[in-house]
């Protein structure tokens, strides 16, 4: 924290929040059966808003040295007293309790050798070779430090592992995906994620079309995971909510999706990857936003909630993202039928790994485009006959969450945010394309 008191009794603002980010990130890449990669970095930048009036400017720097360090402090200064005022900033926060978050810290990830993650390769390898077909990926293993400090007197501080272990199973024909993680490098199941990556390519060789159209759909996780993810980018933002851009806008308190559809954001949930506090070092509430299908709630940051005459729920982005706020902690209320019960319910459709290329369409409709990805099969009569060729969907989501048949157990899905959510079963989900591949 002596990076923060530095600019803070430095800063020649009338007030001055400062940001440190520390990482450190060990990464042991993979493909066509060998490691062509093995990396390590460490890093931490530190991001100052300074505050003069009601003006603000920022400014960041990678160094930790004085010199450094008061080059941001004048950078921000200088820039705060150029920019316009925004005559409804609140002010820095003033200092609120935080919750202590959960242990989030493991000894087994933070020491995790590269011998080890060889190892989690080399299995992957050997069951690809027994199989005749290629795999590629990556094994990474790192920390997390944030620590937040203001002339108003907050101070905040987390830390927190990350592990993660992806591959692509490839035959000349097909390809098949998996991946996990976790905060604990232990909870990671190399023969499991490489089992399920080659057991897909296999099914998937030599795969066929079929016509675009509406089809019932078995969507793992993976594709859940970025439905919910471009979800939360669309409309879950107090801002877009305030400028009508949501698709919860004029709508709060009504029905958007099915009842079986809950959608919340917990910091504090160990089953996820946990931040007890912003960008601003305000705690992190709990928000429901989708409470069985109703629109419940958007997050706010300090800015946007004053614009709004409310109090901010702790979701600020800093100057991290266009989007001043965010929830990055997603839960998505699960059930419990396994993809195994879905297919087998399924007189005709289609089985979804995951999803590539996904871009928003239509936000205040909640409407996405994309294509399927490493594992998309037919499904005949409860049993999945073949592989298909990869198609393109334009679809809403909430939509499709207002047509969900099924959803399996939870499953944490790391990536760009915090999610954890079910495999779900979609009646009429449309695709709207075909590839040759």
């Amino acid at each position: 924290m002596w990076v923060i008191q530095t600019c803070l009794e430095e800063s020649p603002s009338q007030e001055v929040e400062v940001t440190v980010m520390g990482q450190d990130q060990r990464l042991t890449r993979f493909t066509q059966n060998y490691i062509h990669q093995n990396v390590a970095e460490t890093d931490a930048q530190v991001r100052v808003r300074a505050i003069n009036g009601k003006r603000i400017g920022t400014a960041s720097t990678n160094g930790l040295d004085r010199d450094s360090l008061m080059s941001a402090l004048l950078a921000a200064d200088a820039r705060s007293r150029l920019v316009p005022e925004e005559p409804m900033f609140p002010g820095l926060c003033e200092p609120r309790p935080i919750p202590e978050g959960p242990p989030a810290l493991y000894d087994s990830t933070l020491n995790c050798p590269p011998d080890l993650r060889a190892a989690y390769v080399a299995r992957a390898v050997r069951m690809a070779k027994e199989k005749g077909v290629s795999v590629a990926g990556a094994f990474s293993t790192g920390s997390l430090e944030v620590a937040i400090g203001n002339s108003k007197g907050v101070r905040a501080y987390y830390a927190r592992t990350d592990a993660s272990m992806t591959c692509v199973a490839m035959s000349p024909t097909s390809t098949g995906y998996a991946e996990g993680g976790g905060l604990d490098v232990a909870a990671i199941d190399p023969t499991e994620i490489a089992g399920t990556a080659i057991a897909k390519c296999l099914s998937g060789q030599d795969p066929v079309s079929i016509p675009p159209g509406e089809y019932d759909v078995v969507l793992e996780p993976l594709a859940v995971r970025d439905m919910l993810m471009y979800l939360s980018f669309m409309g879950f933002s107090g801002a877009a909510y305030r400028d009508g851009a949501s698709f919860i806008s004029g709508k709060m308190g009504e029905k958007v999706a099915g009842d079986n559809i809950t959608i919340w954001d917990d910091g504090l949930d160990p089953s996820g990857y946990p931040m007890p506090f912003d960008f601003e070092g305000v705690p992190k509430q709990k928000v429901m936003l989708i409470e069985e299908g109703v629109a419940k709630g958007v997050v706010y940051d300090s800015l946007t909630a004053a614009r709004e005459g409310r109090e901010s729920t702790g979701h600020s982005l800093g100057d991290l993202a266009p989007i001043p706020s965010l929830p990055l902690n997603l839960f998505m209320a699960g059930g419990e039928a396994s993809v195994a019960d879905m297919i087998a319910s399924t007189k005709k459709g289609i089985l979804v790994t995951r999803f590539h290329y996904v871009n928003p369409v239509h936000p205040t409709k909640a409407i996405i485009t994309g294509m399927t990805r490493d594992g998309t099969f037919l499904i005949e009569n409860g049993e999945i006959v073949r592989g298909l060729k990869n198609m393109r969907f334009t679809e809403s989501v909430l939509g499709a969450f207002s047509r969900v048949e099924a959803l399996s157990p939870q499953k944490v899905m790391p990536g760009l945010m915090s999610i954890v959510c079910p495999a779900i079963k979609v009646r009429g989900f449309t695709f709207t394309g075909t590839t040759e591949f």
